[in-house]
């Protein structure tokens, strides 16, 4: 008989034990009975079983993440090349999990396989977590009898692909980390520091420096608008990330720019030219026929300038053109990228050299998020120092002057 999907609850209890002692504790079961029962097998005689009440914010469980499911797929793969099962390789993962949200998940998943659901359409019926190109990539190792190799190689792309991600993460973080900080700053000693010294200046009687005149004005200007610069900021933060969202225009069009900027952007083409390698050489290594393969890559890359020119590859290669000339005829992807592909097609290894290509590229990326982080370093201090530095002088100058006078 068909077993039917039960949901996971955490449940607290006291009772007493053996020795009639009070008890008290946790246990996560799919209902109250067999909770009971689970605390009688242990020797605990129940007084009170009650469902363990959620927060009042922000709900029970954590968020699942790319990660979390990078993770997941890397622990199925290692317990199905240990010969464990597969339904019983999801209940021995579930008892491990600490995020509820994702420990429902997997026991979701594990019901519907144990009820005659596919894997890979147990999956699909989770596309937030689980996208195209990985219920795919199961569904071919389903049928390929090859599951648990499969799984290794989808574990291995999430892990690279993640990583990937926090280093051009990182990358991004620094230059916004100077910009923020340096306003901040630069912020608190004009609406704090400065009007100190503007109510000493004003018993001088004389005529402040031009210097000092300016940031004096300019904190005065802070000071009666603050907020206005405050929600200036934040209104062009919200309105940037909705155009993103909301206009597929912009968001192409910050996309072909962004790649323009002076080390960043070099960060995020190579990052892209490595996502390429790595999601062709899986699909195309899982048996997947390569026009279907780069219908996966295009979006895969985060980048509308490689997504459109793959869209253009794809269509070059239906039409028998070898996927090195179509790549030189972009005129986007390095130079090595191609040559790496072209030995490959010629050898008949070609996930193989997509899979170097990957593994350049993601050793580059992390060499220059590296460089990039011991460089932004000393930047901060610099802007800072002269932020402050600046602010200081301007507000010092008159006394000095005034020190002048005086001698």
């Amino acid at each position: 008989m068909a077993e039917k999907a039960q949901k996971l609850e955490s449940y607290v209890w006291e009772g007493k034990d053996r020795k009639g002692n009070k008890s008290k504790g946790e246990l996560t079961g799919s209902n109250l009975a067999l909770v009971k029962a689970q605390l009688r097998k242990q020797g605990i005689i129940p007084d009170k079983v009650k469902k363990k009440p959620k927060p009042l914010f922000g709900g029970g469980s954590k968020r699942i993440t790319p990660f979390d499911i990078a993770m997941l797929t890397r622990q199925l793969a290692t317990m199905m090349k240990a010969g464990v099962p597969l339904v019983q390789s999801f209940d021995i993962v579930a008892d491990g999990l600490e995020n509820k949200g994702l420990q429902e998940l997997v026991m979701s998943i594990r019901n519907d396989i144990s009820s005659g659901t596919s894997f890979a359409g147990a999956l699909s019926k989770h596309p937030k977590h689980f996208d195209d190109l990985y219920c795919n990539l199961v569904d071919s190792g389903e049928k390929a009898g090859a599951l648990e190799q499969m799984l290794d190689r989808i574990a291995t792309y999430l892990e690279k692909t993640e990583l990937l991600k926090k280093k051009v993460k990182k990358a991004m973080t620094y230059p916004i980390a100077v910009v923020v900080v340096a306003i901040i700053v630069t912020a608190i000693l004009l609406v704090k520091v400065v009007p100190q010294f503007e109510s000493l200046f004003k018993g001088f009687g004389a005529e402040l420096p031009v210097f000092t005149q300016f940031v004096v004005r300019l904190s005065e200007w802070m000071q009666s608008w603050w907020f206005v610069v405050l929600l200036g900021i934040v209104g062009t933060i919200f309105l940037f990330k909705e155009a993103i969202r909301r206009s597929q225009k912009f968001s192409d069009f910050i996309d072909k720019y962004v790649l323009k900027l002076p080390v960043v952007g070099e960060i995020l083409d190579k990052s892209a030219v490595a996502k390429f390698g790595r999601v062709l050489s899986t699909t195309f290594a899982a048996g997947v026929p390569l026009v279907d393969a780069l219908d996966s890559v295009a979006g895969a890359t985060g980048n509308a300038v490689y997504r459109d020119a793959i869209d253009r590859i794809k269509n070059d290669v239906s039409s028998g053109t070898q996927l090195q000339v179509a790549m030189r005829q972009q005129d986007i992807f390095p130079v090595m990228a191609v040559q790496l592909t072209a030995i490959g097609e010629e050898s008949g290894n070609l996930d193989e050299m997509l899979q170097k290509v990957a593994e350049h590229y993601e050793a580059v990326v992390d060499d220059m998020v590296d460089n990039l982080t011991a460089l932004m370093e000393p930047m901060i201090m610099s802007v800072l120092g002269v932020l402050v530095g600046g602010l200081i002088v301007a507000m010092y100058l008159p006394i000095f002057q005034m020190g002048q006078v005086v001698g």
